[in-house]
């Protein structure tokens, strides 16, 4: 099975946290798991990579973090400026794909353009 690159989804890590933190607050062990079930398997982030999408959003402002009341874990939670942030992403993301998707080669009509 093909694995996604870390390079290309990497600057779409923080909407897929951004996403799941919608559903309401979770933390890093729970966010990875169902990061790996929603894409069956086809992406796992990496823990260092999650801690990071963490610190970066604590610090823009887009989630807030907070100790669980009966565990020892750290909590996030989405702010208003990363619901903001997420629906930003989201509309960057349906350019990035009509963008990209006009240079991925679909069928023989696209390779015969290409010639032309």
């Amino acid at each position: 099975m093909i694995e996604i690159s870390s390079d290309v989804i990497r600057g779409y890590n923080d909407t897929m946290i951004l996403y799941i933190l919608r559903n309401g607050p979770s933390y890093g062990y729970e966010i990875s798991k169902s990061i790996k079930s929603m894409t069956e398997g086809k992406y796992v982030i990496k823990e260092t990579t999650l801690y990071s999408a963490f610190t970066r959003m604590e610090k823009n402002g887009y989630v807030e973090s907070f100790s669980g009341a009966e565990d020892r874990r750290t909590y996030y939670r989405i702010t208003e400026a990363g619901k903001k942030f997420y629906e930003e992403k989201c509309e960057e993301w349906e350019l990035t794909k009509e963008v990209v998707e006009k240079f991925i080669a679909k069928n023989e009509e696209s390779v015969l353009l290409n010639e032309e």
